[in-house]
């Protein structure tokens, strides 16, 4: 009996390997395709939902790298093009309003047609426009060529969260969640802290030529790998809801994100800010009655999808307020030179990198409410550490108020975000992650004008008091964060809201 049962296992691993070899046509050339597909689907049936995981995620990471990859060489790139930095800083300004601003059509557009579409297009769109930025011959041409290359490239943002949402129950998905954050977070911060040592050595063209065929690598696996998500019969795509959105969206980040330079008094600034209102107010009435609304404005009163939003968005005022504060009050207060600032200020998103994976096993014992609150706390209590920074403060005092600024939002935005998507119907995931991604993005141009504002018109108070009144407002928004966080309700095992 033992012998037979011994034999049929043998026999059931021999059948096994046919299976796997059973592609190999009679003048042995071998089809990988269908072999690697079978191996995914077969061999290794939970590893399949990961493999498709590091496909995407590899694919967001290429497009937000470059958005802030030219930040620290605008000057080098504005005497090359016979053009200004204020000119040419439109480079990353276009580009970072184009990556939040489009998020939400393109959420609707894949839950509408299916996410494999949308994905597999913008990803195409964002490599040709990248190859085009290599040759830009001016300014003009490079500012349009970044901003179209990070418009298309948005696509893969909404389109990444709706995959994990689909590819994974909702009681595992807070690990990969804390993998997206951690792309999304790090990608522009490794942007500008290898911007400058490449430029320097190989000038800004080669970014773009090197990430046009990665873009291109990218779609070619994605459009053989993913898997087609189901798509809506009937519905209608919110046309005006979208024009509304995004005009209100990217004149307020505009007007917002240039005050401090034209002055806020300027009549540019201020028609910027009146048609930004105007556009949001327009908005709102179409989705009242909209049969098929972009975005559902019962999300607004829901308390499982607006709060953990508006968490994530004061945390991010705070979190990218302080990303670009906290090398200015190094040089200005400490007085660390430029080696030793892009030394200290990995310290962040390397506590990211470690804390995010493990909070996510965290929160699975406790829940989202104790553990997004937990890395609200981390985020405030790293505000107020930069704000208590003086001469004569020690490297291990500025390291770890990086430190807890990298581990509070590694902590919190993947139980927030999976909090978001346990609330949301499913064929509604791809607007849901790209709101998220439009309020991250208002989050940290505020925070990075709201904080440099406040620093340069206090400066005549002393620099060290300068920079402390302005970590001070950034630590009490991260407060308001905290307090919305601890609101949320956490969901059980199998996901449903307690």
């Amino acid at each position: 009996m033992g012998s037979e049962a011994h034999s049929d296992a043998r026999s059931d691993d021999r059948r096994t390997l046919n299976v796997d070899s059973a592609g190999v046509d009679e003048i042995g050339i071998v089809p990988w395709p269908n072999l690697f597909r079978r191996w995914l689907g077969r061999r290794v049936p939970i590893e399949r939902e990961w493999a498709l995981l590091l496909v995407v995620l590899t694919a967001l990471f290429t497009v937000g790298f470059t958005i802030t990859i030219l930040v620290v060489s605008l000057q080098s790139i504005a005497d090359e093009l016979g053009s200004s930095v204020s000119v040419v800083s439109w480079s990353i300004t276009g580009p970072m309003l184009a990556f939040g601003v489009v998020g939400p059509a393109y959420g609707k557009a894949g839950d509408l047609w299916g996410h494999k579409r949308v994905f597999v297009g913008g990803l195409l769109g964002a490599g040709i426009f990248a190859a085009l930025t290599a040759v830009a011959w001016d300014a003009t041409s490079m500012i349009a060529f970044r901003t179209l290359s990070a418009t298309l490239g948005a696509a893969t943002g909404p389109a990444t969260m709706a995959y994990i949402n689909r590819l994974f129950p909702s009681d595992q998905r807070v690990r990969p969640l804390s993998y997206w954050s951690f792309v999304n977070a790090i990608a522009p911060v490794l942007g500008v802290v290898a911007g400058a040592p490449i430029v320097d050595a190989f000038g800004w063209r080669i970014i773009f030529a090197v990430q046009a065929p990665l873009c291109v690598i990218g779609v070619l696996i994605a459009f053989w790998l993913l898997p087609d998500t189901e798509r809506q019969r009937d519905v209608r795509f919110d046309v005006r809801g979208s024009i509304a959105l995004a005009l209100g969206a990217a004149s307020i980040l505009a007007g917002v994100n240039q005050g401090p330079r034209w002055g806020w008094s300027n009549p540019a600034i201020i028609g910027l800010l009146v048609v930004g209102a105007l556009a949001l107010r327009w908005f709102v009435a179409i989705e009242r009655t909209a049969s098929d609304p972009l975005l559902p404005l019962q999300w607004v009163r829901t308390r499982n999808i607006a709060l953990p939003i508006l968490s994530q968005s004061l945390s991010n005022f705070a979190y990218m307020g302080g990303f670009l504060m906290a090398p200015l009050i190094m040089a200005d207060v400490l007085g660390y030179d430029t080696s030793r600032i892009s030394l200290v200020v990995i310290a962040r998103p390397l506590t990211f990198a470690v804390v995010a994976p493990l909070a996510s096993l965290v929160t699975m014992r406790i829940g989202e409410r104790s553990t997004s609150m937990f890395g609200a706390a981390s985020v405030v209590a790293s505000m107020v550490l930069f704000a208590l920074v003086s001469i004569d403060s020690a490297l291990w005092f500025v390291i770890i108020a990086l430190a807890l600024s990298g581990a509070g939002v590694g902590i919190a935005n993947p139980a927030l975000t999976s909090l978001v998507a346990d609330s949301v119907d499913d064929r509604d995931l791809g607007v849901a992650g790209a709101m998220q991604q439009l309020m991250n993005q208002i989050g940290a141009v505020l925070g990075a004008v709201v904080m440099t504002t406040i620093q340069q018109a206090t400066e005549s108070g002393g620099v060290s008091a300068s920079y402390r009144v302005a970590f001070t407002v950034a630590a009490g928004v991260a407060i308001m964060s905290l307090v919305s966080a601890s609101f949320v309700r956490s969901s059980d095992a199998t996901g449903t809201i307690s």
